[in-house]
């Protein structure tokens, strides 16, 4: 059965992306292709089957339902939960040999107690904190981790040691997330003292691994960057130089389509749609889409959102609906039920970026990415 919507995915876009990334990735750093919020909107079970094609071999995730959707998928491949995995959850990703972040003592002593029962290592990766101050081991609870570790070494592998940092994209945060990395290499060389190595030393997401080179170390977490998206216009001028001057080297992969429901005439001084926010100044025609709040197209675009049609940029009128909203095509010929409505990517000679939303609402790349529904269905296009 057909939904009211699909979402293309460029499998070219994607090897563009990965190339550029290459070009500026130190010799020997594994790069970790992460894919939580469902591969930022684009499907984890259509992203990552794309990405192995291409290359991918380690994936980064939020928490354990993602990891178990990536495994499904990708067997093979290595898999971090960066975030949120439970007691219950722990036994699966130490059988399934998932690796998995530890940043209080508690999550540590609990992987030891199931490797123990399993007779199997969990993988771990020990994240410090630095200065975000979400989560990361203090300083206060390292002499028991270091004790813990030392004790259980035959049920745990130091896989990585790691750190986040808050706001590289910006460069008035720059002076904290350079007094972090301070943090995290005093963090390591206390830890190697105390006899605790890790095989991978990480801490660069997108915009740290763009502004900051030294961050990269053993592994980079890219997210953003791989899907044809700077962290903020703040990086990309840092790193191009140019706002305008070249063509961006990144390809936006995903592009969102749906199709005129119907057509309807609108007689002037009638509104438009639920409540009175907008009246018709002249005779109108307008095309309903199927596509509203609900799939993720945020009511706040309500008679400012834009879509295009027969290759030109149309506004949204009325109110945004949960399943439905209304399109100003007064003057384009010939629009019926079926035609193609664009509302992120190319038609014609046109474009609508993901990032136009934000200068029509208060939403940003990553919320309206991650929004998108599950059940919209994703296409892998060439």
């Amino acid at each position: 059965m057909d939904n009211t919507s699909f979402i293309e995915i460029s499998e070219t876009a994607f090897r563009n992306n990965v190339d550029y990334i290459n070009s500026r990735l130190k010799a020997g750093t594994t790069l970790s292709h992460v894919v939580k919020g469902n591969a930022y909107g684009h499907g984890i079970e259509e992203y990552v089957p794309m990405a192995q094609r291409n290359g991918a071999k380690h994936f980064s995730v939020f928490d354990a339902h993602e990891a178990f959707r990536v495994k499904k998928v990708a067997p093979h491949a290595d898999i971090m939960i960066m975030g949120m995995i439970s007691e219950s959850q722990l036994e699966w990703a130490i059988e399934n040999e998932v690796s998995f972040y530890v940043f209080e003592v508690n999550r540590l002593v609990k992987a030891i107690e199931k490797a123990k029962k399993i007779g199997k290592k969990a993988l771990i990766h020990l994240e410090i904190e630095t200065g975000m101050n979400r989560s990361g081991l203090e300083e206060l609870s390292w002499e028991i981790v270091f004790n813990l570790i030392n004790t259980e070494k035959d049920f745990l592998e130091v896989v990585g040691f790691c750190t986040h940092y808050a706001g590289a994209e910006t460069i008035g945060n720059h002076p904290r997330v350079l007094e972090q990395m301070q943090r995290f290499d005093a963090a390591k060389k206390t830890f190697q003292a105390a006899g605790i190595v890790a095989k991978k030393n990480h801490s660069a997401c997108s915009a740290a691994f763009l502004r900051f080179p030294q961050s990269q170390q053993d592994l980079v977490r890219i997210g953003i960057l791989q899907y044809g998206f700077w962290p903020s216009a703040e990086t990309y001028l840092a790193v191009e130089h140019s706002l305008s001057q070249k063509p961006d080297p990144l390809h936006r992969l995903l592009s969102w389509k749906s199709t005129v429901m119907n057509v309807k005439k609108v007689k002037k001084g009638e509104y438009i749609g639920y409540g009175s926010s907008y009246m018709a100044a002249y005779d109108m025609q307008i095309a309903a889409v199927p596509v509203g709040y609900s799939h993720g197209f945020s009511r706040s675009l309500s008679n400012s959102g834009r879509a295009l049609i027969h290759g030109e940029r149309v506004a949204v009128v009325g109110v945004v609906n949960m399943n439905v909203m209304m399109l100003d095509i007064t003057h384009i010929e010939s629009v019926q039920a079926g035609d193609e409505v664009v509302l992120i990517g190319n038609q014609g000679d046109l474009s609508l970026s993901v990032s136009s939303f934000s200068e029509y609402s208060d939403q940003m790349n990553y919320e309206l990415l991650t929004r998108l529904p599950l059940d919209i269905p994703r296409i892998i296009s060439a």
